[in-house]
């Protein structure tokens, strides 16, 4: 076993559970939903989203190079949603089989009291895309292989959004919650929570 094994493993788990071709585990949402609008180019782009949502969200839009428009919505968010304008998907409320949206990219959390898989700390980024995936893995690894730093040829700049091993052990063991007694994945129901009314602070449309 290499100091990487927990994080694929536990990728893998999550692939199998959402029915995602692949899975990149990150050391958070925001920073899922950060690398997502990198990848897609969101410079000088104007990103929509819903009013009430949680404050990182326009936080990731505007350090990945967008701008943010808001668009009103209930107090409660439920579930996910589509950053308009973008494939990329908010799914920090929806964790269920069989989840996973063709073409799109749908960022995970796994952070905080409320979530179906708390694990403290913790995102990951569903995709089908195998570019994208390649991507994914060395711009959350400050660029690197999955190699000793001394061996890899360091060409490409990224960022320090790695998951720790030891969450994602906790991930795996914590998995087992999702299947039933024979083995089969359980349907898990979309969670509602509320946020505040964000267009309503400058700072993020100014």
């Amino acid at each position: 076993m290499n100091v990487y094994d927990a994080n694929n493993s536990f990728e893998e788990s999550l692939c199998n559970y959402t029915g995602s071709p692949y899975c990149v585990t990150v050391d958070n949402q925001s920073n899922a939903l950060f690398l997502c609008l990198k990848y897609e180019g969101v410079e000088g782009k104007t990103i929509s989203i819903p009013s009430h949502t949680y404050p990182s969200v326009p936080c990731s839009i505007i350090h990945a190079g967008g701008s943010v428009k808001f668009y009103k919505s209930n107090k409660k968010l439920t579930g996910e949603y589509r950053l308009e304008g973008t494939n990329t998907w908010d799914s920090a409320l929806r964790f269920t089989k069989g989840m996973y949206r063709k073409g799109m990219f749908q960022c995970l959390s796994f952070t905080g009291p409320y979530k179906h898989l708390k694990l403290g700390k913790g995102g990951a980024i569903l995709t089908d895309s195998h570019d994208a995936y390649l991507w994914f893995k060395r711009a959350r690894f400050s660029g690197r292989r999955e190699v000793s730093y001394h061996e890899d040829n360091l060409d490409m700049l990224g960022w320090n959004f790695y998951m720790m091993p030891e969450i994602a052990i906790k991930g795996l063991r914590e998995m087992r919650q999702f299947y039933d007694m024979n083995g089969y994945a359980i349907h898990n129901e979309d969670l509602s929570l509320p946020y505040p009314d964000l267009s309503k602070f400058k700072i993020y449309t100014q």
